[in-house]
C-alpha cells in the first residue's frame, strides 16, 4: 500500500519567473522611454539657447520674443 504525497502543490518556479520578468521588462522599457524623452527635451533646449545666443551675438535685438497676456476688456 502506498501513501499519497501530503506536501502541499506550489507553482513552478518557472511561472512565476515569467511574471516578474515581464515586470522587470516594463520598468526598463519606461526608463529608456524617460531618458529618451529628457535627452529629446535637452537636446530641443540646447537648440533654442544657440539659436538665441547666434542672434544676440549678431547684435540684432528682440531674439527672443516675450510674449504679454491680452488684457480683458473693461
Amino acid at each position: 500500500m502506498t501513501v499519497p504525497d501530503r506536501r502541499p502543490s506550489t507553482p513552478d518556479r518557472d511561472d512565476a519567473a515569467d511574471g516578474e520578468g515581464r515586470w522587470v521588462n516594463l520598468i526598463i522599457v519606461a526608463f529608456v522611454v524617460v531618458v529618451i524623452g529628457a535627452g529629446l527635451w535637452l537636446v530641443d533646449a540646447l537648440l533654442a539657447a544657440r539659436k538665441a545666443d547666434e542672434c544676440m551675438s549678431s547684435g540684432r535685438r528682440n531674439c527672443t520674443p516675450v510674449e504679454v497676456p491680452a488684457t480683458p476688456p473693461r
